[in-house]
């Protein structure tokens, strides 16, 4: 098995010292494209050329290759020729839309560009020529430039793609450019990919790394710990990220002073290497140069190990090419692993493999390792990815990104330029009886083009694999997160109400995302006051002055200058108020009658009772029987009209508090006097809702497992849904005590209590933002709990954003801009996470010293729990909500969960008046 991908007709020939060049994109020659390479038929009058940007005769020829090799690559899996409606013009919302750009090698990309198609219909668009783009200077950011979309195939859902041409021009919110696009295009798709304001998924100064091979198998050896080659390396005034680095076993550089005059070097070291233990049984060696500059157009010398005359003399003779930061390398030639035929023994040369993995960076700069095949050819010829099959196999990398993250942005190639994919080549050899993976090299495209060739196996019957076999799906999902980041980035919110503690992880996230915020909030010395662009501190506390306190703010919002993109609040207490300021100023947000009645429990539930459709199924068949009660002759018309055993809660009530079983009248009477007694206003319980009275509401209880489902809607529609399960409660109260996500639901139960959840909201009005449903997955179907007309609190947005890598917080600015959030269409959760909740009344002692904050907080960062405090004080009461969350991760939720009983086990949070086991029931 070579170390290399070998090309071109001559692989026919044996092995040997024979020189056999490099596969590369082109393959060198003239700078004019293949001819007669795609066999079908389809238009040949479509509109290639982009208006007052002409192309030159060899740019057009390529233009043309392209646009045939797209043709071909759909046709091949099944799917429609491109339509030209270049002669309409799309219009767009310029600078106020995902766009998605890729310039680059149809059949590298198409992948990419179909899933694309997919999470981000329309926004997935493939540029032909550099000519189609166009980079002007970025007002106010020295240096870097916008880039503009003149003309492009976009592409949709089903493999649809259109040749559109946009007038205005629309600017790319991601670019990825693939930096091989023949002998006169690489020049100027790296100028092209060179200091943007947008996220770029790479730059020739990071490929110059990427494809160097010395560079990123000493990366390999070192950092991820990954076999690679013995490798022999003379680097001639070798890159700095080479200087002073370790040598690691079986990989040594020697530095040389000259290209000339080395000849006793050279010998001395390559007869200690063809020696040295490292080669092990290795019989071959190849010889090759090493550099971005030869890339693709080098040649491969083979040569026994035992001939070291010969290749000593190959090495002298390829030192007189070096330029500085080049080496030559001498490497080993592992014999390729044979595989048996099902037939029993062949008289042919057997089966080699070769390995190739797509690696993608994901939420937190993680990578994810996304989908490897594995290519089968003859074990007498060097394989490489354009003569082999590709089958499914399993590896891992994560080396490069390490690398990367110490970069300078002017070495990245601009401070937005990152390597967001890699493809990663390991030859599987047999070492000391044993199957040994070995990495080859890095690439940035031709690992991605064989995924896509395996998925092209099933495409044609299926329009593309399921979304967990896709091997772009991790990637589009990043280009969508990062094209969030840059349409947000400069935006100017208005925040309502600061809230707790458990939301100090806003601030942060709006320093990451460049958000400028304006903070109106009740509490003058609120640790957020300093954490904000512009402070205004105004009394909102009597939410029944909510209209006029809207009128008064949107003076004083007017009176300081502010230019707001969007006004939002994620504090339950402050929501209609924001939305009767959104309507003051003129910007978007659901309506505030819709606000209202998402905040009224009773309005809620009753509102959607008379709700019967059509569309059916209607919001009807998911409300409970409830009555609202406001004095004691409410309570006792209500235990006549509400089926008990019930539910009593405060109306505008957060965090379950004062929520109660009650199973007979008495009961009823108790509690309301209770509650109308305990908690009178604000300063009672301050953040659970007074401020809008004590009113309280009996509902039906209904059996069943309790769930949130988290949804991103905008203008009306569906975008994103979250499922997670609650554990049993300790009744007769409700506060929480564990949770799971994903949802161990089956697929039907989840997608249904996802449209339950969607058809509620939509029955209230609400149209726009990120809400929070609870129901109740009952034998009749969803129930519906109560709608929170904001985010999910407690730990959920952290929970979403580990394990789908979708930020809330970052879905809810943007729609409060009028923005379409950036969302895939089908995130896939990347683990399993379970937690326990931690009360002051049951867990002070723990909570004092083997669970302390500062021992929790330990844990956490050793990543062996995920900590979200909810509260700052160690305060006990008879109406309490949870202080924090524990939880742990695991592959399954049965791992999670046994993590996370040990681990309350041993903090001391598990306990007979707080079964821990008991609560984790329900996700096994």
């Amino acid at each position: 098995m070579l170390s290399l991908d070998p090309s071109g007709p001559e692989w026919d020939c044996p092995l040997g010292s024979k020189d056999l060049e490099d596969e590369g994109p082109w393959g060198g020659g003239s700078g004019l494209p293949p001819t007669g390479c795609f066999p079908g038929s389809w238009r040949q009058d479509v509109v290639l050329d982009c208006k007052g940007s002409p192309e030159g005769t060899e740019a057009r020829a390529w233009t043309v290759y392209y646009y045939s090799l797209l043709q071909s690559c759909l046709q091949q899996a099944g799917l429609p020729e491109t339509q030209d409606r270049s002669q309409a013009p799309r219009t767009g919302c310029p600078g106020a839309e995902v766009t998605l750009c890729v310039l680059g090698s149809p059949s590298t990309f198409l992948p990419v560009l179909l899933e694309g198609g997919v999470q981000s219909p329309g926004n997935m668009l493939l540029c032909l020529s550099p000519a189609w783009l166009m980079k002007v200077p970025a007002p106010g950011q020295p240096g870097e430039a916008a880039l503009l979309v003149l003309k492009a195939v976009s592409f949709h859902p089903g493999g649809l793609t259109f040749l559109d041409d946009f007038v205005p021009p629309r600017r790319a919110t991601y670019f990825l450019a693939g930096l091989g696009l023949g002998p006169s295009r690489g020049r100027e798709a790296a100028e092209l990919a060179r200091d943007l304001t947008c996220p770029t998924g790479a730059s020739a100064e990071l490929a110059r790394l990427l494809e160097d091979r010395l560079l990123t198998r000493q990366l390999l050896a070192q950092q991820g710990g990954v076999a690679v080659p013995a490798t022999l390396a003379f680097t001639y005034k070798p890159p700095g990220l080479l200087r002073g680095g370790d040598s690691s076993p079986g990989l040594r550089l020697v530095e040389l002073s000259g290209k000339e005059g080395q000849e006793t070097l050279v010998k001395e070291e390559v007869e200690a290497f063809l020696r040295s233990e490292a080669l092990g049984d290795v019989l071959q060696v190849a010889v090759k140069l090493s550099g971005w500059r030869w890339r693709g157009r080098q040649a491969l010398h083979l040569h026994p190990r035992a001939e070291l005359g010969a290749v000593v003399n190959t090495v002298l003779a390829l030192l007189e090419k070096l330029e500085e930061e080049e080496s030559v390398l001498v490497e080993a030639v592992y014999p390729p692993v044979q595989l048996p035929c099902s037939d029993g023994p062949s008289p042919g040369p057997g089966l080699a493999v070769r390995i190739c993995a797509v690696v993608c960076r994901t939420q937190g700069d993680r990578p994810l390792l996304s989908k490897v095949v594995c290519g089968v050819g003859r074990g007498d010829r060097p394989l490489r990815h354009h003569n082999s099959l590709p089958r499914t196999l399993e590896a891992a990398l994560t080396a490069m990104l390490a690398l990367e993250a110490g970069l300078s942005a002017e070495q990245r190639g601009g401070r937005r330029a990152h390597t967001d994919f890699l493809g990663v080549d390991f030859a599987l050899t047999a070492a000391g009886g044993m199957l040994t993976p070995v990495a080859l090299e890095l690439n940035g495209g031709l690992c991605l083009e064989a995924c896509g060739a395996l998925e092209g196996l099933w495409a044609a019957p299926r329009l593309g694999p399921a979304a967990d076999e896709a091997a772009a799906a991790p990637l589009v999902e990043t280009m969508l997160r990062r094209s969030a980041r840059c349409l947000m980035e400069g935006k100017q919110l208005l925040v309502v109400g600061a809230g707790g503690v458990s939301k100090k992880f806003v601030w942060e996230a709006a320093r990451d995302y460049g958000l400028q915020l304006h903070l109106v909030e009740s509490d003058p010395n609120h640790f957020a006051s300093q954490l904000v662009q512009t402070f205004i501190h105004f009394d909102m506390t009597e939410h029944r002055r909510d209209e006029e306190n809207a009128r008064l703010l949107a003076e004083l919002v007017r009176a300081r200058g502010l230019k707001l993109d969007g006004c939002f609040s994620y504090w339950d207490d402050c929501l209609v108020l924001t939305a009767l300021l959104c309507q003051e100023l003129g910007l978007p947000c659901s309506p505030p009658a819709a606000m209202r009645l998402a905040k009224k429990k009773s309005l809620t539930q009753l509102h959607l009772l008379r709700h019967h459709g059509p569309p059916w199924p209607a919001p009807s068949l998911h409300a409970v029987p409830c009555c609202p009660l406001e004095s004691e002759a409410d309570v006792e018309r209500a235990v006549h009209q509400v089926p008990l055993p019930g539910v009593m809660k405060l109306e505008f009530g957060a965090g379950a508090v004062g929520v109660r079983l009650v199973e007979d009248a008495p009961q009823c009477h108790e509690h309301f006097s209770r509650i109308t007694r305990d908690l009178q206003g604000e300063a009672d319980h301050p953040g659970i809702g007074l401020g809008w009275g004590n009113a309280m509401l009996l509902m039906e209880f209904v059996e069943g497992t309790e769930h949130d489902v988290d949804l991103v809607l905008f203008g009306g529609r569906l975008l994103a849904a979250f499922v997670s399960d609650n554990g049993p409660t300790r009744l007769p109260g409700f506060t929480e005590t564990a949770a799971c996500m994903p949802t161990g639901l089956a697929s039907e139960q989840e997608a249904q209590m996802v449209q339950a959840a969607f058809r509620c909201c939509l029955g209230c009005g609400l149209l726009d933002g990120v809400f929070n449903v609870e129901l109740k997955l009952t034998g009749a179907g969803p129930r519906l709990i109560e709608i929170n007309p904001r985010m999910g609190g407690f730990y959920l947005r952290d929970w979403i954003l580990e394990l789908y890598g979708v930020d809330l917080l970052l879905a809810a600015v943007m729609v409060a801009c009028g923005l379409r959030p950036a969302l895939p269409t089908r995130p896939r959760a990347r683990g399993h996470l379970v937690g326990v909740m931690c009360l002051v009344s049951q867990h002070l002692q723990a909570l004092s010293s083997t669970a302390s904050r500062e021992t929790l907080q330990a844990l956490h960062d050793r990543g062996l729990l995920r900590l979200n405090l909810l509260e700052e004080a160690l305060v006990p009461g008879e109406y309490e909500e949870p202080y924090c969350s524990v939880a742990c991760a695991g592959s399954s939720p049965t791992e999670a969960r046994l993590r996370l009983l040990g681990l309350c086990q041993g903090l001391g949070i598990d306990g007979p008046s707080y079964p821990v086991a008991h609560f984790l029931s329900h996700f096994k």
